[in-house]
């Protein structure tokens, strides 16, 4: 293992002494390195290791300018595990070693060097640098590996929410396209009020599941082309607590816990006309409240077997009369100033 590793190793001495540099390159090469390279000019040595990748620099402290210090304190950046240092010099004194070891040497020898003992620090410090540098290439393996799992997983999880909002929508004679839509456009909405990003993709992935519920709702009533009756209109108002029910039992979800909110509370109105709760301004959670406004706005404008959709101009003309009364005022306003780019969305999934 250490044989490989000397012979990939990159290895720079710079030290102004041509001898010096001489007498360490070839105990350097003696060793069975693969790649040594010698610098007498400190600032050509330098510039090289700022534009090369290497693992050991031997290096001096007293030099013209720039000097060793001036050096480590260009180097400071640096992965001090995986590209090592050790200090080679007639700086001695207390003082030099430690600012020499504070800039960021990793070892400190002083001249004139015992051979043997620097190469028994030379391979210590290589053994080093590689051992970290393999440690991080499998950490980064690791890593992209669970990234690819986490994806793979969030992929399906998202793959069966919108099999199950699907699946309600089919069966109220809705499309897969509309509760892509509500999703997309509860996200701008989320965006536009200055959500945090992580909440705003949970509403993006949850708001499709609004009408989960309406699985429970027997298709006599569920379908029916006319108006319901008193009596089937209490029945229907019941998907929003189905749908709660459905999604609530989530565990540590914060998705479905989301979810379940905006089914139970969707129908809820600013003015606490709505239901299941009658829940009335800010007690309804925002979540709910700009899923309302998207649900609402994206019904009036598509047609259906049992009616026409409304034109822009008349469906944005009804957001805004609610207001107050079924929509938060202030979601309004956003909504308002985002219609064009709202119907853009609806252009781009628009039902086949």
């Amino acid at each position: 293992m250490l044989s490989n590793v000397l012979r990939r190793a990159t290895v720079v001495v710079i030290d102004d002494v041509p001898a010096n540099l001489r007498l360490l390159q070839s105990s350097l090469h003696t060793m069975g390195l693969g790649q040594v390279k010698g610098f007498s000019n400190s600032a050509e040595g330098l510039t090289w290791l700022q534009q090369n990748s290497w693992d050991l620099l031997l290096l001096d402290l007293d030099m013209p300018a720039p000097d060793g210090f001036a050096i480590l304190e260009a180097l400071r950046d640096r992965d001090r595990s995986a590209q090592q240092v050790i200090l080679v010099t007639a700086l001695g004194d207390a003082v030099s070693r430690r600012r020499g070891l504070d800039l960021g040497g990793n070892d400190y020898l002083t001249k004139p060097v015992d051979l043997p003992e620097l190469l028994l620090r030379v391979r210590n410090c290589l053994d080093l640098s590689f051992a970290h540098r393999l440690l991080q290439q499998e950490r980064e393996t690791l890593e992209m590996r669970v990234e690819e799992r986490t994806a793979r997983l969030r992929d399906s999880y998202q793959a069966v929410i919108r099999a199950l909002a699907r699946a309600a929508d089919y069966k109220d004679n809705e499309t897969g396209n509309h509760i892509m839509r509500i999703g997309e456009t509860a996200a701008l909405l989320g965006r536009a009020i200055g959500a945090p990003a992580t909440w705003v993709e949970l509403l993006r992935l949850a708001a499709p599941m609004h009408d989960v519920g309406k699985i429970g709702i027997p298709d006599h009533i569920l379908l029916k082309p006319g108006k319901l009756t008193e009596d089937e209109f209490d029945i229907m108002k019941r998907h929003a607590r189905i749908g709660h029910d459905i999604l609530a039992d989530s565990g540590r979800s914060s998705l479905l816990e989301l979810a379940a909110e905006i089914a139970l509370n969707h129908h809820e109105k600013w003015d606490g006309s709505g239901y299941p709760g009658g829940l009335k301004g800010e007690e309804i959670p925002i979540s709910a409240r700009i899923v309302a406004l998207c649900d609402v706005y994206d019904a009036l404008r598509s047609s259906r077997p049992y009616k026409q959709g409304w034109s822009a101009e008349k469906a944005q003309a009804y957001i805004l009369s609610q207001s107050g009364k079924h929509f938060d005022p202030a979601g309004v306003e956003i909504m308002a100033g985002l219609f064009d780019e709202i119907e853009f969305i609806r252009a781009s999934l628009s039902d086949p």
